[in-house]
């Protein structure tokens, strides 16, 4: 707890006035959070950097990302820039989040950033790419490229999957939408067939898994790539080592972690008072983007091996368990 300590004394010295900006600067998942740091601790960790002489020199330390790129580490250049014009038009009149389904979506520049990142390691050029689940819409940006081979999205929402083929026809993309439930075995004709695939999947240690394997079934041998979003909120440091331990038996690495590399922009108040961590600390959550994602580039170094890939029903369970603070309780 140290660290963790330490990073929440940095972020009250720097100026973060509320819990919510506090979670959003530290590494702690959201149970640890709460477990550790109850809202009358945090009370008075905010009187101790007040008084106390020794932590008054860490004032003068300024938020160390970059304000430019949000942290990230890339511009969006002129090209993407247009794309990005581009997109915001098209998806204006995207169908809301719903809390059944645990959506939720990226800002437009993040979409962005993550099609730049995937450019320039050389996955978006001449790529079949397989999407597994489309809250961002980042299928219909990626089309807007034109710069790929083949896009398909797999959705259970039919609200997007009649979106993304209408904005498809318009725009005359190499965008196609199929109705999908990840619990079901990935169909015969899309096995084996994909360069990448792009995934944010919940974060359940079975779910993940789940999503995980039926990306890694459509790619067509070593050699291709995963993209999947991860947050240090609702997956504590255990959960990620097993996550990669996961990986590495199925004979991928990861090759990249871009840390808070996707915001979320603030949700509708009606799915904020559904959120356990709201009520937890008693207070509406003042922070517009306090949640934001890892995005992790994995790739497979032999032939993947598949441990999901048969159907699978896993219920409530795909989307809740003790670290499920910030998933909305249907």
């Amino acid at each position: 707890m140290r660290r963790f300590y330490n990073q929440i004394l940095q972020a009250i010295s720097i100026g973060k006035k509320n819990v919510w900006e506090i979670i959003d600067y530290c590494d702690l998942s959201l149970f640890e959070f709460v477990k550790n740091f109850p809202k009358n601790r945090i009370e008075k960790l905010f009187e101790k950097v007040k008084n106390n002489i020794n932590l008054k020199k860490i004032k003068n330390i300024e938020d160390l990302s970059c304000n430019i790129c949000q942290g990230t580490g890339y511009k969006i250049d002129k090209f993407f820039t247009q794309i990005l014009k581009e997109y915001k038009k098209e998806v204006r009149n995207r169908p809301e989040a719903l809390e059944i389904y645990d959506q939720g979506y990226i800002n437009p520049e993040g979409v962005i950033r993550r099609i730049e990142f995937i450019y320039e390691r050389g996955d978006l050029l001449n790529s079949r790419i397989l999407i597994i689940g489309d809250d961002d819409l980042i299928s219909i940006a990626l089309g807007l490229t034109y710069l790929t081979k083949e896009i398909v999205v797999l959705e259970i929402d039919e609200r997007l999957i009649n979106f993304i083929n209408d904005k498809a026809r318009q725009l005359k993309l190499n965008v196609k939408a199929y109705r999908y439930n990840v619990e079901n075995e990935l169909p015969k004709n899309l096995q084996r067939k994909f360069d990448i695939f792009i995934t944010d999947p919940v974060e359940t240690l079975p779910g993940i898994k789940l999503f995980l394997s039926r990306g890694m079934t459509g790619l067509k041998d070593k050699g291709s790539s995963g993209y999947f979003g991860l947050t240090t909120l609702e997956a504590s440091l255990k959960k990620w080592y097993q996550i990669e331990r996961f990986l590495l038996d199925s004979g991928f690495v990861i090759t990249d972690i871009k840390r808070k590399f996707n915001q979320y922009p603030g949700t509708t108040e009606a799915i904020e008072e559904k959120l356990p961590i709201r009520s937890i600390y008693n207070n509406k959550i003042k922070a517009e983007e306090w949640y934001k994602s890892s995005f992790i580039r994995i790739e497979a170094i032999n032939k993947p091996k598949i441990f999901y890939k048969q159907k699978l029903i896993l219920g409530e369970n795909l989307y809740r368990d003790n670290e499920s603070l910030a998933t909305p309780i249907v």
